[in-house]
């Protein structure tokens, strides 16, 4: 990984893309400070040298019927690079996991699981997570509510 120098114009650039990935670089450039084009040719640069990796968009999911939110701790019976790499690709394929953490501790993955409800998560629990390689055993933490995402 290459470290690229940042000064307060490309902190701020980052910071106001953080809130709003979709502003203009009219927008942008006013609320940075700088004119158009240096403010474009930055977020280029960020761009090109991977300092941002790309935009998304921040869904709904209780339209998308998506709200139950469970972090699952995964421990498992093998830790060798093959078992790692098993475990990654596979996890990878889940649609309900969200993110996955490799995690230092009692533990050595961490998942964010949204699905639609206790019993659908119970499903993919015991079905799809601990059916992926490796795994010795979860244990699972439900949200009650998300305070900030």
């Amino acid at each position: 990984m290459v470290l690229v120098n940042m000064d307060e114009f490309d902190r701020k650039i980052l910071t106001v893309l953080e809130k709003n990935g979709r502003i203009t670089i009219s927008e942008l450039s006013d609320r940075v400070g700088l004119s158009k084009t240096p403010c474009q040719a930055r977020l280029k640069k960020m761009m090109e040298n991977k300092t941002i990796l790309g935009f998304r968009a921040v869904v709904n999911h209780e339209i998308l019927e998506r709200s139950h939110i469970a972090f699952t701790e995964v421990r498992l019976n093998d830790t060798r690079d093959a078992a790692l790499k098993a475990f990654n690709e596979a996890v990878m394929q889940l649609p309900e996991v969200e993110q996955c953490h490799m995690i230092a501790g009692q533990f050595d993955y961490l998942l964010k699981v949204r699905t639609q409800s206790i019993s659908a998560y119970r499903i993919a629990l015991g079905e799809r997570i601990s059916a992926l390689p490796c795994v010795a055993s979860t244990s699972t933490h439900v949200v009650m509510e998300a305070v900030k995402e």
